[in-house]
């Protein structure tokens, strides 16, 4: 899916000029004139890059990142201002901010800094799909899948596993290679890696022994 460009901004002809010179540039736009107006219509909104006004009135643009924030949306932000300060910038850039620039800009760097951010964001995007679908396999695991599982992860040999769950080796093999099936995984190195990259610890599926 082609990213869409969400231009924030209260100056109607700054959002015009830029949904245009964006357009050109074969990418996607959409325009609202108020962080009120993204954050009503933020959960229909195609995946993409914010390009937010800073001083906007009523709800600002660092109000608007932090409710976005607070809502676990992970659009990119760009801020874009006529009266940046330093400390605004580093209040934006330690909430999450990807850039911030002075308009007007010129089109070189408007499309270099969403060029940037947007290759950034199809990475993290990707990732977090990749770790969503990851999560998926291991909530498909059985009961006792999941038990072995849980062991596997904590450095547990089949001989242990066996004991604390007071079955065979071989229902642990057959347990075992069934979980490993079932991930897409061909060792037990790329099992403990699935764990760690979506959170599970060896703590966290502790099975009594």
């Amino acid at each position: 899916m082609k990213p869409v460009i969400h231009i924030v901004d209260d100056d109607e002809s700054y959002r015009t000029a830029t949904a245009r010179l964006l357009s050109a540039y074969g990418l996607k736009v959409e325009v609202y004139k108020s962080g009120d107006e993204f954050l009503e219509r933020v959960q229909s909104c195609e995946p993409g890059c914010i390009l937010l006004d800073l001083h906007m009135p009523g709800r600002s643009g660092l109000q608007t990142q932090r409710q976005l924030c607070e809502q676990a949306h992970l659009f990119p932000i760009v801020f874009l201002t006529g009266e940046g300060d330093i400390k605004t910038s580093v209040e934006a850039m330690k909430a999450g901010a990807q850039d911030f620039l002075e308009k007007p800009s010129s089109a070189a760097v408007l499309m270099e800094t969403l060029e940037r951010v947007l290759l950034r964001y199809e990475r993290q995007r990707t990732e977090h799909e990749r770790l969503d679908e990851q999560r998926a396999l291991v909530a498909s695991l059985s009961h006792r899948e999941a038990e072995v599982f849980g062991l596997l992860i904590r450095g547990r040999l089949n001989k242990q596993i066996a004991y604390a769950l007071g079955i065979s080796e071989r229902t642990v093999k057959v347990h075992r290679h069934q979980v490993m099936e079932k991930l897409g995984v061909r060792s037990v190195a790329e099992v403990v890696s699935i764990a760690a990259g979506i959170g599970l610890d060896r703590k966290t599926r502790s099975v009594s022994e």
